[in-house]
């Protein structure tokens, strides 16, 4: 599994992980608007959403991207 950084394209995550919308839209960051991913990387998507902590939100993003590969 390709792991997630803030250097991600947001459009490379809602391709490949379409789960991945929904946690970060519980978590208050919108990677959707008009039905297409908002342009950059995850990070400056963070930045943008008042995330205080990125990385952990990364980290938290992984393991359930990892949890939900092996539900399946």
């Amino acid at each position: 599994m390709q792991i997630i950084s803030l250097e991600t394209q947001i459009e490379d995550i809602t391709t490949a992980y379409p789960e991945a919308v929904g946690f970060l839209i519980r978590r208050g960051v919108r990677c959707i608007r008009c039905g297409e991913p908002v342009w950059g990387n995850l990070g400056e998507l963070l930045e943008e959403a008042g995330i205080e902590d990125p990385e952990a939100l990364v980290v938290e993003l992984n393991i359930y991207l990892q949890t939900q590969e092996k539900g399946s």
